[in-house]
């Protein structure tokens, strides 16, 4: 039985991280804030101006820690891991599975078996959840078209036939994304999907929360000896992380999207909150 650990997050600017015993200590204007036993967290995220010490980067190295630093809206910068763990043959193993297309085209449907679900998932409970506030007709339109992608997966595909599959339901999925925001469209609302850089509110809390599920996945890939760069779905490119790309797929619409709709949608009832104790 494999114990799930937390992330810590650090968005305070100006604070210090060093190791004290076996815990991290969070400094903030020379004084001690938190302690975090080294045994509870699988990892640690910097936001902005936050610093490590070298005895902390090498305990969490030791203790499978990974410390990612991302700017201070999220843009990720930089990563410090230890030696990777675990196997050579798993990762000799891996590097083959990858070479092999039949091995691929098996994981890579796959990955994309369970994403798809988990779209028309998100797309169903929005039409339980607030059908008489969307445009439900062209939501139920998208559903009944993931279905269809889900059905030409089979055994005989080829993998970029499979990739082809992907980027169609990606273009299903997100042209009815819009219809799932039901609160603050002045602000937050979605025409498409855009990148380095996002161009409005959704997809920049999209692309921040992708890249904090990105460091998990990448923390939990190396923990156990895998190579994050070597993929199935995704190809190879120097610095992409192309199996922790693969393995986020299926996570993304539960993990990432509808928390993404769930703080815009409770974003005014916490402001008041606030409020009302101000």
């Amino acid at each position: 039985m494999k114990k799930h650990l937390n992330t810590l997050f650090i968005t305070t600017q100006g604070a210090y991280l060093n190791k004290d015993g076996e815990t991290v200590a969070v400094n903030v204007d020379r004084e001690v804030r938190l302690r975090v036993p080294i045994h509870t967290i699988s990892g640690i995220i910097c936001f902005g101006q936050v610093s490590c010490s070298p005895y902390l980067m090498a305990f969490c190295s030791e203790n499978n820690v990974g410390i990612s630093f991302l700017s201070e809206h999220g843009k990720f910068l930089a990563r410090v891991q230890g030696p990777v763990s675990g196997n050579v043959l798993l990762r000799r193993t891996q590097y083959r599975k990858a070479d092999d297309e039949q091995a691929s085209v098996t994981v890579a449907r796959s990955v994309l078996t369970g994403k798809i679900a988990n779209c028309r998932t998100v797309l169903q409970r929005a039409l339980r959840d607030h059908g008489d506030k969307i445009n439900a007709g062209a939501v139920e339109i998208a559903v009944k078209r993931l279905n269809d992608c889900l059905g030409s997966i089979n055994e005989n595909v080829s993998l970029d036939v499979i990739r082809g599959i992907e980027g169609d339901a990606s273009r299903i999925y997100f042209s009815v994304f819009d219809n799932l925001i039901t609160a603050q469209k002045e602000s937050f609302f979605f025409h498409d999907r855009n990148r380095r850089p996002p161009l409005d509110n959704v997809n920049c809390l999209l692309s921040f929360l992708y890249t904090l599920v990105m460091h998990d996945m990448r923390s939990a890939l190396e923990a156990v000896g895998l190579d994050p760069a070597v993929g199935f779905l995704h190809r190879d490119r120097p610095g992409r992380p192309s199996l922790a790309l693969d393995m986020m797929e299926e996570l993304r619409p539960f993990l990432a999207e509808r928390i993404a709709l769930s703080l815009i949608s409770e974003l005014p009832s916490v402001i008041s909150l606030y409020a009302g104790h101000a």
